[in-house]
């Protein structure tokens, strides 16, 4: 059985009542997700076109989601009903765990280093990281009510 909120979560990093993590999340998903397959293009083709778009993917995605994991942190450290959610602390393992991936990613491809096997394991595990990040998201979203207004 699902259970209703009761009551709406407030975001503390917000403007006009708006959370920011959630509108800075979309580009960093995009770009690890773009890199995903951009990988396996240059698995299949062998095109260095492919590996560097992965460069700039895993600097956009890693770079972009430790901006956004900012937005995340304050409302995760200043709101109070946020830090009682055992999920939001879940969420936030997560996305440091596959924000470190992204990162080493990143890095391992900026110092040249060969893209098969170990940069295409990277993705494919940030991957599947992300996916998890974002189903703990959704339920701080949908079952907790954290950053929407409920209607009266």
């Amino acid at each position: 059985m699902r259970r209703t909120p009761q009551h709406s979560i407030h975001s503390r990093a917000a403007i006009a009542g708006h959370p920011l993590h959630p509108v800075m999340i979309h580009f960093p998903v995009a770009a690890l997700l773009g890199l995903l397959a951009s990988d396996l293009g240059y698995l299949y083709t062998g095109d260095p076109f492919w590996a560097r778009a992965s460069l700039w993917l895993a600097g956009v995605g890693a770079f972009g989601g430790w901006l956004a994991s900012l937005a995340g942190l304050v409302d995760l450290v200043t709101v109070r009903d946020v830090r009682r959610l055992v999920t939001a602390w879940s969420h936030a393992m997560v996305a440091v765990v596959m924000l470190s991936l992204a990162s080493l990613n990143w890095l391992w491809r900026f110092l040249g280093e060969a893209l098969l096997p170990w940069g295409l394991v990277l993705s494919l595990a940030t991957a599947a990281l992300i996916a998890l990040a974002g189903f703990l998201g959704g339920q701080l979203v949908y079952e907790h009510a954290v950053g929407v207004h409920l209607d009266d």
